[in-house]
């Protein structure tokens, strides 16, 4: 019969879905993170015991004392074994989970309820959903939504609906039907019949639906910990890749707290709300006899103002209480760098070492522990930043070779390793691969492989195991690294034959004696080097991390004791195991991650706090972030303030403003010169020299001067685009330009240099007339084909110089900047490189553009504030 290909046909419709509904899938993904942040806001803000008095509280008011004071126990448990903050985040997905699958289940129930059609429509797509494996789930969420808690909680909404939506539709057809008869009867309308009779009688199977709707999220929660979930889920995962009973125990038992709770309440929540509950509740509470006061629950109002006064306790705390550190120095600024890794042990701990060097540089760090196929996906869709430990161009191929193209190279921190199967020294007579051939029954029929998305599992699959004919001989395992570790170290203490997947360097060759078996044919390939890959644009929005990462190198004896000291630290505490590691190696981070204070020396005047002031032109945009960036290089704490040509000038006299880098004189800015100069420093000019111009597309024939302009005036629709009211340049065009060349009758629009700029994008896309107020140098002349009109009556004046200005005191205030500034020159390549730069970093990201213009430019801060 021949094959069906369904997968390749799902497949093509997630791909196509994934390229044409993206505008779907990004809404989907910002409400739930919305909804999942402002959650787990409410939740983690408290102190964790005034949060478990809040739920102890809640336990009273729905069950009783005693279980009040279980649920206080337990929540305090999960807070003394150190897993708090995952229980909460796995509590805020339940929570958004199953808010979202009540609301869309119950209709669905209901309409199923009264329609045969709908409901037996329903039925395979209940069955489907409720029996597909809970991970097959996982892998549209990562295409659809990358790695994070959007698909996690994607994938729990669809698994745990069906019970929602099947409880719901039998607990409404359960209902008598002569009661709904009787309600018809009175003249009821079908809708008050359906909210008044059918709902309430069948609110208790309805609420049965819910609590397996919050069981099944709960369990699917933790299954979305393999791509990023996060909360418990992710300590569950990292537990079992470690084979760490500790921690599998710890979260194991904050999941079970959790459910038990969340069962027993949402149980209690059906008595408190369904007549029949209340009367079972009465019943039970009346044969308690002499234990009643057990049972005793406090009334809603009494439950409300205690839930209130813990709240506004834990409030209280969270505002008055004290501060943490606002982080380490250093360039960073809070920017958040997204670290994944596969949990093998170079990975996991070059990954921790550099989460700690960019937290004392300033940056917040995620690390997120992935199955190699969803970090190389969450990767290529921007949901992880940096990866550390890519093996090429061997392991890896495959996912290199699908995603290359969202992909950045940062470099190979480790040359050279490779893989192999490996046996113990004792078992003899087993040298090369080629010796495995025949002896399947000395080692159970098995090889011990790792992670199945690992690189080397698919190589040993596709071409090693067909190479030595072990193909039908033996079984290849998959678990996970450490797993396959533990049944080394199980074999090994019992001296029995055991074939595993390893690779070098690893620590397993130092702690046992192994035999590398040879591979002389080739087929695990060449050594791979070790990589660390960035997601597409990650270098020019971050291109000091980036940097510092190329030039990132540790040999064998570095990475193998960083290695050992992770492992003695324990799992939960890899950046413990790092510092420890930092203190043994004095200077390294200094080394790997130059920082201002470290790289650069400081000024004599560091510390020193100048205001620079700017208009936001393209080059005093450009010059401000540089001067801001070298001054923060040299110790120096400047501030800048981008204000109105006017108001700058204006603070600029009265010593607001200590100085600025965009003086355009002798003509454009005249006005202001003349009314502030007593008040102010001619300290230089360091771009000459400048031009006003009126300038219109190439495509525009037969304007070639200002006069030409007036005479095709109607074709331009009487327009001239303009800039800042304020600006020299707008003041001239109305005084002298234009009645010399009679183009009063235009209206000259006033604006922005933004604005201005916008329109002609506008127009030059639609290859429309268009006159805009245009100086050079500017960068638009690189990217569009302009002509500047030529002025050849010169009321333009003679050209500009761009000075450095400073206030009276500005000298003296700040000697060594001054004398810097005073000797400051820029050329045109030099300035339109910058503005380039800071272009293409974006609005809000100049620091960034600036960055990676010096790093361009090797030696110019030197250059620029020579320290002696």
């Amino acid at each position: 019969m021949p094959r069906i290909n369904l997968g390749s046909w799902v497949s093509s419709a997630v791909d196509w879905l994934r390229d044409n509904v993206a505008w779907l899938f990004d809404f989907v993904s910002t409400v739930l993170n919305g909804m999942y942040d402002g959650i787990h806001a409410v939740l983690a803000a408290p102190e964790p015991l005034l949060l478990a008095g809040i739920f102890a509280v809640l336990a009273w008011w729905l069950r009783g004392l005693p279980a009040a004071v279980l649920t206080f126990l337990g929540f305090a448990l999960i807070d003394s074994i150190q897993q708090w903050g995952a229980t909460m985040e796995s509590l805020s997905l339940v929570l958004v989970a199953c808010v979202i699958t009540i609301v869309l289940a119950v209709p669905l129930g209901i309409w199923a309820s009264r329609s045969r059609a709908v409901s037996g429509a329903l039925r395979p797509v209940l069955d489907l959903m409720q029996t597909m494996p809970a991970m097959v789930y996982l892998i549209p969420g990562i295409l659809f939504f990358g790695i994070g808690v959007v698909p996690g909680i994607v994938a729990t909404i669809v698994f745990a609906m069906p019970p929602a939506v099947r409880m719901t539709e039998l607990g409404i057809r359960q209902v008598d039907g002569e009661l709904v008869e009787a309600a018809e009867a009175f003249g009821t309308h079908p809708r008050r019949t359906l909210l008044r009779v059918q709902l309430p009688l069948a609110l208790p199977t309805i609420m049965a639906g819910v609590n397996q709707v919050i069981m099944l999220a709960l369990s699917m929660v933790v299954i979305a910990g393999m791509v990023g979930g996060g909360g418990l889920g992710a300590s569950v995962y990292n537990a079992i890749s470690s084979v760490d009973v500790a921690l599998g125990s710890e979260a194991g038992l904050a999941v079970v707290i959790l459910a038990m709770y969340l069962d027993r309440m949402t149980g209690a929540l059906n008595q408190r709300v369904s007549p029949l509950g209340r009367r079972a509740l009465a019943k039970a509470q009346a044969a308690l006899g002499g234990m009643r006061f057990l049972r005793w629950k406090p009334g809603t109002s009494v439950a409300m103002v205690g839930v209130v006064v813990l709240a506004l306790v834990a409030g209280g705390l969270g505002i008055f209480g004290g501060g943490k550190d606002g982080g380490a120095a250093g360039g960073g600024k809070g920017r958040t760098i997204r670290i994944g890794y596969v949990n093998w042990d170079e990975g996991k701990a070059t990954t921790y070492l550099w989460k700690e060097i960019l937290e004392q540089r300033g940056y917040k760090v995620t690390a997120q522990p992935l199955e190699a196929g969803a970090l190389f996906t969450g990767q290529a869709r921007g949901d992880i930043d940096v990866q550390t430990n890519a093996w090429l161009p061997t392991t890896h191929a495959s996912y290199w070779e699908k995603y290359r193209d969202k992909l950045e190279d940062l470099g190979t921190w480790y040359d050279k390793t490779s893989l192999e199967i490996a046996v113990p020294s004792y078992v003899k007579d087993v040298k090369s691969l080629e010796d495995l051939k025949g002896k399947a029954g000395e080692f159970g029929g098995k090889i011990i492989g790792i992670e199945p998305g690992a690189g080397e599992m698919k190589i040993y699959k596709d071409k090693v195991q067909k190479e030595y004919g072990l193909a039908g001989e033996y079984k290849l395992t998959e678990a996970s690294t450490s797993s396959m570790l533990a049944e080394l170290d199980r074999a090994y203490a019992a001296k029995k034959p055991i074939a595993v997947t390893l690779w070098s360097p690893h620590w397993a060759y130092d702690k046992y004696d192994l035999t590398k078996l040879k591979d002389p044919k080739g087929a695990f390939g060449t050594g791979d080097g070790l990589h660390l890959l960035g997601r597409e644009g990650f270098s020019g929005d971050e291109p000091e991390v980036a940097g510092w990462m190329k030039n990132f190198h540790l040999d064998e004896s570095q990475l193998t004791s960083l290695e050992n000291t992770l492992k003695e630290a324990g799992e939960g505490h890899e950046q413990d195991g790092v510092r420890a590691w930092l203190k043994e190696h004095p200077g390294l981070v200094n080394k790997l991650a130059p920082s201002a204070s470290t790289a650069y020396a400081k000024g004599r005047d560091a510390g020193a706090a100048p205001v620079i002031g700017y208009p936001a032109w393209d080059e005093g945009i450009a010059t401000t972030y540089l001067w801001k960036n070298v001054l923060e290089k040299r110790g120096y704490r400047p501030k800048i303030r981008n204000l109105d040509v006017g108001p700058m000038w204006t603070g600029l006299s009265t010593g607001q403003i200590d100085v600025e880098l965009d003086g355009w004189l002798p003509v454009a800015q005249k006005q202001y010169w003349d009314t502030y100069k007593k008040d102010l420093v001619d300290v230089g000019a360091w771009y000459d020299k400048t031009s006003l111009e009126i300038a219109v597309p190439s495509y525009v024939k037969d304007v070639k001067t200002l006069d030409d302009l007036r005479e095709h005036k109607d074709e331009f629709h009487g327009k001239i685009i303009g800039i800042e009211p304020g600006t020299g340049q707008m003041k001239r065009l109305k005084d002298v330009v234009a009645p010399a060349y009679g183009l009063d009758g235009f209206e000259i629009t006033e604006a922005g240099t933004s604005a201005m700029l916008a329109e002609l994008e506008r127009a030059y896309a639609k290859k429309e007339p268009v006159a805009v107020v245009l100086w050079s140098p500017h960068w638009a002349y690189s990217k569009y084909d302009l002509t500047k009109l030529k002025d050849p009556k010169g009321t333009w004046g003679a050209n500009n110089q761009i000075k450095t200005l400073g206030n009276k005191s500005f000298p003296k205030k700040y000697p060594e900047l001054y004398g810097w500034l005073k000797d400051w020159k820029m050329t045109p390549e030099e300035l339109g490189s910058l503005e380039q730069a800071v272009q293409d970093a974006g609005k809000g990201r100049e620091d960034a553009g600036v960055q990676k213009w010096i790093d361009a430019h090797p030696g110019i801060v030197d250059a620029m504030a020579p320290v002696k």
